[in-house]
């Protein structure tokens, strides 16, 4: 019956607002990109061939090819697994601390609350990606510290809005009836407070997880990110943005195309997360 009533009201938030509709295909397209990238993809994406470079999308390659003839299609789709992953993860760990952080500053407030904020203030204080630019600077330019700069740099964030949603709910009835029936501060916390919050903070993820995206590609961008060879959206667009004078327009167009595609399906996602897990939307 839960199950049948779930489904129920995820077809009506989703046949009211096509638009979400297509965010989660174009997310199911990408994930299947990730799972699935080394055998879709036409072409290694490491192999390259001198003789064949620089060529212009063609029905042989129909994303051109780069500078040392290498397949531009095969490459953007190799690129899908570690760009989402590197997003993934970064939320994941953004979301996991920012939420227990704020949630905490939010129900006890007090020396908890002033401690926690001085914290997260000083964090924001710093232009966030400068931040992401010094701590991978300081750790040094791998897969793990691109993850752990983005997820620092985000996780102000989740905890911010944490902080004010328990803020306004932790007076209210259902939370003083939980614990008349005999919840602990934690028991409250985590099993009536936390999931009440869960909407707003669905619509912050979604948001973040593009805002990820363009954290690691401009990390990459700047050569701090992701090493060459390796596939990755912001290594190509900057490696392609010098040929763009000399007219090779596609090595940096399609990674930036599809650089913008993913940004713009975790926006649209965030409303419709936001739908589908709030309480208050069901009947």
């Amino acid at each position: 019956m839960a199950a049948a009533s779930t489904f129920t009201h995820a077809r009506y938030v989703l046949g009211e607002n096509p638009l979400t509709v297509v965010a989660f295909a174009m997310f199911f397209v990408l994930v299947l990109l990730a799972a699935f990238g080394p055998w879709i993809a036409p072409y290694d994406p490491l192999a390259s061939d001198t003789a064949i470079k620089l060529m212009a999308p063609s029905a042989e390659h129909w994303f051109g090819t780069d500078h040392l003839g290498r397949d531009v299609l095969s490459r953007v789709i190799v690129a899908t697994r570690l760009d989402l992953m590197i997003a993934l993860s970064a939320v994941a760990l953004a979301f996991f601390g920012g939420s227990v952080l704020g949630s905490l500053a939010g129900y006890y407030g007090g020396w908890t609350d002033r401690v926690i904020g001085r914290v997260i203030d000083t964090v924001m204080a710093f232009p966030l990606f400068v931040l992401a630019m010094g701590i991978v600077a300081v750790l040094g330019n791998s897969v793990e510290n691109i993850v752990y700069a983005t997820a620092v740099i985000n996780l102000p964030f989740y905890a911010r809005v944490a902080r004010a949603e328990i803020g306004v709910r932790r007076e209210s009835g259902f939370a003083a009836a939980a614990k008349v029936a005999g919840n602990g501060n934690i028991g409250v916390l985590a099993r009536h407070l936390y999931p009440n919050i869960l909407p707003a903070m669905m619509v912050q993820l979604s948001l973040n997880m593009g805002w990820a995206i363009l954290n690691a590609a401009g990390l990459s961008f700047i050569g701090l990110g992701v090493r060459p060879p390796t596939p990755e959206w912001g290594i190509m667009v900057a490696e392609g943005a010098q040929f763009i004078v000399s007219g090779e327009w596609w090595l940096a167009v399609f990674p930036g195309v599809s650089l913008m595609i993913a940004v713009f399906c975790f926006n649209m996602m965030g409303d419709g997360l936001r739908d589908l897990i709030d309480p208050r939307r069901r009947t």
